[in-house]
């Protein structure tokens, strides 16, 4: 399956040079490459592409709130790039709806990669880096802010399964610690997304912290009400 890609940034050699690179994929094709936000949301709406590259700051509409947008209204992915390496991007990202985060000097490979990445669902920044910024994010902000009964939907072992990815696990990591297969933890993994309206593993972080279900500030991620040392 070939995977669609807008490709959105106001320097058109940053835009064509990122857009060249995946069009010579076998597997990948730009259906579009715009110079803002405005033009990447209508794209988007025009074109239903898979993934949208989106420049942080761009004239128009800015890529923060063109990644909202885009979010909220199709099913398409996407990640941010910029040339400020800023936890508030990446903060303001990641609740837009983002699934990944590069810098612009991204590698080449590293770029294919990321919308592969994106594109099968999966999130860009690797669990230990997410559960980091989350943490810091939702103790600046505060949280929890969503109510723990939005957890109810879960059976018992998808609410394990959510509580391990809140903690940055992986699926081989999850595996281990419920003594079960890949497969099986890759089944809780979707029906916990599914269930609770998520679009990928970095807003399942998201939630297990807005929730109650991890507390902020812990040092390993426990739940809430139990010792540090669990």
């Amino acid at each position: 399956m070939t995977i669609r890609v807008v490709v959105a940034d106001d320097q058109e050699l940053v835009r064509s040079g990122f857009a060249m690179i995946l069009d010579v994929q076998e597997d990948i094709e730009v259906v579009a490459e715009v110079g803002d936000g405005a033009a990447a949301v209508e794209a988007v709406a025009r074109l239903a592409p898979d993934v949208a590259l989106l420049d942080v700051r761009m004239p128009v509409l800015d890529g923060i709130e063109a990644c909202r947008t885009i979010s909220a209204r199709s099913a398409c992915r996407t990640v941010m790039l910029t040339t400020f390496d800023s936890d508030e991007y990446v903060y303001e990202a990641l609740h837009a709806g983002a699934s990944g985060f590069l810098l612009k000097d991204v590698r080449r490979d590293d770029l294919v990669h990321a919308v592969r990445v994106v594109a099968a669902g999966e999130s860009l920044l690797a669990p230990s880096v997410a559960r980091r910024l989350i943490e810091e994010y939702t103790a600046a902000t505060a949280r929890p802010s969503l109510p723990a009964d939005r957890l109810e939907v879960l059976t018992a072992r998808e609410r394990e399964t959510l509580l391990h990815l809140g903690r940055g696990l992986s699926n081989a990591e999850i595996a281990a610690a419920l003594v079960v297969s890949e497969h099986t933890v890759k089944s809780h993994v979707g029906n916990v997304l599914a269930k609770l309206g998520l679009r990928d593993r970095i807003q399942a972080v998201i939630c297990a912290y807005e929730t109650g279900l991890i507390a902020a500030g812990t040092p390993t991620g426990t739940p809430a009400g139990s010792p540090s040392g669990e």
